[in-house]
């Protein structure tokens, strides 16, 4: 079987990154339990190179707000597919999401994430 990967860019208000990350950590579990191998999630740090577009232009972060690049590492397309379908029905997700999304302090805004599923191109390892 070939590995297959979800991966996101999120732009996190910088003030709300410790209670981000808090939720992230428990989503992280709650994805392996439904198959996922592996999830990272990254704070971008050295964000430009010229010549290039970078993350925080191609998502219009605002000057308050920090880069987080993640992924979520599957054995298959297959297992993540079923996974993509049991997480959000997961009612541990409901808790933890809504005080993300909520109106009056939106840490997570989905509308202006870029995500994608990937298959295997070049698997260069140890």
């Amino acid at each position: 079987m070939t590995n297959y990967i979800d991966g996101f860019v999120v732009p996190i208000p910088r003030i709300y990154l410790e209670e981000y990350k808090k939720a992230a950590e428990k989503i992280a579990e709650i994805w392996k339990e439904y198959g996922a191998l592996a999830y990272f999630e990254f704070v971008g740090d050295d964000l430009f190179l010229e010549g290039t577009t970078s993350f925080t232009d191609a998502i219009e972060a605002q000057e308050d707000e920090d880069i987080v690049f993640g992924w979520v590492l599957f054995p298959s397309k297959e297992i993540r597919d079923l996974a993509n379908k049991k997480v959000p029905e997961d009612p541990r997700m409901a808790a933890l999401v809504a005080p993300l999304i909520n109106s009056d302090k939106l840490i997570f805004d989905a509308g202006r994430m870029v995500y994608g599923g990937f298959t295997s191109l070049v698997a260069a390892k140890e």
